[in-house]
């Protein structure tokens, strides 16, 4: 690959950290100071790097509006807002954080499986309050001997399980196929996989193929004793069936690292006490966040002076 003479231009909001180690290095423009946005594009020629978020990706306008155009840099591991047809099509490439993030996710995973199922932050609020001076706390659930269901057993996935066995729950998962040596039952029904568990943990893919995949179907079969655990996407769940079974204590709880409309998240989740929130932080440790960084400078380097990296839009 012929060396690049590196034009970029940050396409959507990035953290602070990857934004200035970018600009220490080679300078970096902001499409908010031409006008454009995600969802509005502008075009801007010269511009041979973008670097965007996984929340917010880059679709086809964008690509249009950015005619020279060589490189997707992305901070996050999921791709399903780029275009990588797009991408492809136009000779595209692009970068991104697949592996740097799943040790902390998968960390928040049981975090909050924690969280929701031993009343963790319910127990705070407890004490803040004055309250246990009047009355005692409930009763939480214990964890060893419960049932783990995981969707995706990916490497977010397999690290979930990994930790939720060690601290003595039974594991099984579901997926578009079964993964041969996993060394967990397979239950190809993810409403099957609701009905056999206590909580259900969310570590597959977002996009089209997802959308909706854990459907109101699926909740009512956790039952009123099942919990919930999302460090997927928001668009993973159907979450007006979700919110109904909250407040209708048709499940036992929720705990979300993510929303549909994130992050004006619906309102009716602040009221409930049955739910855990997040704000989208699974994968946000200083470790996770160096390594993210670091791999997208790589990555980036490697693309300046003509070196080999993984590219997402390859095919």
């Amino acid at each position: 690959m012929q060396k690049q003479t590196p034009r970029i231009l940050a396409i959507s909001m990035i953290p602070p950290d990857l934004k200035a180690a970018l600009d220490k290095k080679y300078g970096i423009a902001d499409y908010t100071t031409l006008g454009g946005a995600p969802g509005k594009p502008v075009t801007a020629p010269g511009y041979n790097i973008a670097v965007t978020m996984g929340v917010f990706g880059i679709d086809a306008p964008t690509f249009a509006a950015l005619p020279d155009l060589k490189l997707v840099a992305c901070n996050g591991a999921g791709l399903e807002k780029i275009d990588l047809v797009e991408a492809h099509r136009r000779g595209v490439a692009v970068c991104h954080t697949p592996d740097e993030l799943a040790e902390d996710v998968a960390d928040g995973a049981i975090g909050l499986t924690y969280a929701i199922m031993r009343r963790i932050v319910e127990g705070d609020r407890f004490v803040r309050a004055g309250t246990w001076a009047k009355e005692r706390p409930m009763p939480s659930t214990r964890l060893a001997g419960k049932t783990m269901g995981i969707v995706g057993l990916g490497k977010i996935g397999s690290h979930i399980a990994k930790r939720a066995q060690a601290i003595g729950m039974i594991v099984k998962y579901s997926g578009p196929r079964e993964k041969p040596g996993a060394g967990f039952p397979f239950v190809a029904d993810v409403g099957t996989l609701a009905a056999e568990c206590d909580v259900l943990v969310l570590a597959c893919p977002g996009g089209e193929t997802t959308r909706n995949l854990v459907n109101r179907g699926v909740i009512e079969k956790l039952g009123v004793k099942g919990y919930l655990v999302n460090v997927s996407r928001g668009s993973v769940v159907e979450e007006g069936a979700l919110l109904d079974a909250l407040e209708g204590k048709k499940i036992a709880g929720a705990a979300l690292d993510v929303f549909a409309s994130e992050p004006n998240i619906d309102p009716r989740f602040l009221a409930l006490d049955n739910v855990v929130l997040q704000p989208h932080s699974a994968s946000i440790t200083h470790e996770t966040r160096a390594a993210m960084v670091a791999r997208l400078l790589g990555d980036i380097d490697a693309f300046v002076n003509g070196r080999p990296f993984f590219n997402a839009a390859a095919k």
